[in-house]
């Protein structure tokens, strides 16, 4: 990592919101007011004017599961789509159904990408040892929030140039989100995306709701920088019926695109079957954050 000395730097005083001092010393970058456009492939942009949506499952189960969700996601018109292949998972317990697809995964996203190749990838990395074959595949690696203060990570996934979406941890402040961001960056890396996912609360209004969406830190990481800022109103609601709601609720925030998980048979989902989508449930949100984003003189891509 590279060594960088900020003159005036003061740690005496240390807070969980960002201060001016943290502005001017220790945010150098994430808080620079420079518009941000990052593009993934194919004029796909993440920027001010475009809300694009990252969809699919929860995890690569089969082949036969990527068909389906590469076949209707493109009848949508939906060029971002979900291939996570490496899960980590809150409890090391895994059922006799389910476990990651891995380096396997992967070769069955390869192959399907030669017949789909307007799209482009969302992949998680969970290891460094995995970095390399992941670029072979993903054209943005997601930091998943167990992982966003993983420094070593961050830093030689920085280094791939590639696009990043870091999620927020569901613990950390935007302090602490912000200065996960600034150790990519100052990788020189400037293809960032940051996501909100949900944090922990006293009460999260529902008992299988184990986060809850902060809708304001959308607002709020709006204020401090240009770079995108999405949601994904999924994994932070662990609840189907409510996943539209607080979708439009991010669009009218201000948010910079949406992470929406879906399945063809939400019910037999190995992984999470609480919180995807039906393909149809999925059209209806689609249709109806098109008029949010319209009204507010943005669109969906």
């Amino acid at each position: 990592m590279k060594k960088t000395f900020v003159k005036n730097l003061n740690n005496k005083f240390p807070s969980k919101d960002i201060t001016i001092d943290d502005i001017k010393t220790k945010l150098l970058k994430i808080c620079k007011k420079k518009t941000r456009r990052v593009l993934i492939k194919n004029n796909i942009y993440f920027d001010k004017k475009n809300i694009p949506i990252i969809a699919g499952p929860n995890g690569i189960e089969s082949p036969e599961l990527l068909e389906k969700i590469f076949e209707f996601l493109t009848k949508c018109n939906i060029k971002l789509i979900r291939c996570h292949t490496f899960k980590p998972l809150t409890f090391p317990y895994r059922s006799k159904d389910y476990c990651d697809t891995g380096l396997e995964g992967l070769t069955w996203i390869d192959d399907i990408k030669k017949r789909f190749n307007d799209v482009a990838v969302v992949a998680e990395i969970t290891e460094i040892k995995y970095l390399d074959r992941l670029c072979q595949t993903a054209d943005i690696l997601q930091i998943g929030s167990r992982n966003m203060q993983n420094l070593e990570l961050l830093v030689e996934v920085a280094k791939t140039k590639k696009p990043i979406i870091l999620k927020r941890h569901f613990g950390a402040s935007l302090r602490d989100w912000f200065g996960a961001a600034e150790h990519i960056l100052l990788e020189g890396n400037e293809n960032l995306i940051l996501c909100e996912r949900g944090v922990v609360t006293p009460h999260t209004h529902r008992v299988t709701s184990r986060f809850m969406l902060d809708v304001q830190a959308i607002v709020a990481a709006n204020e401090l920088t240009y770079f995108p800022v999405i949601s994904d109103p999924s994994h932070a609601s662990f609840w189907a019926p409510w996943v539209e709601k607080l979708a439009l609720s991010s669009v009218a925030a201000g948010c910079d695109g949406l992470i929406i998980e879906t399945h063809p048979n939400p019910k037999k989902s190995i992984v999470d079957p609480l919180q995807p989508l039906s393909f149809s449930q999925f059209r209806q949100l689609v249709k109806k954050v098109k008029k949010i984003a319209k009204a507010i003189d943005r669109k969906i891509i």
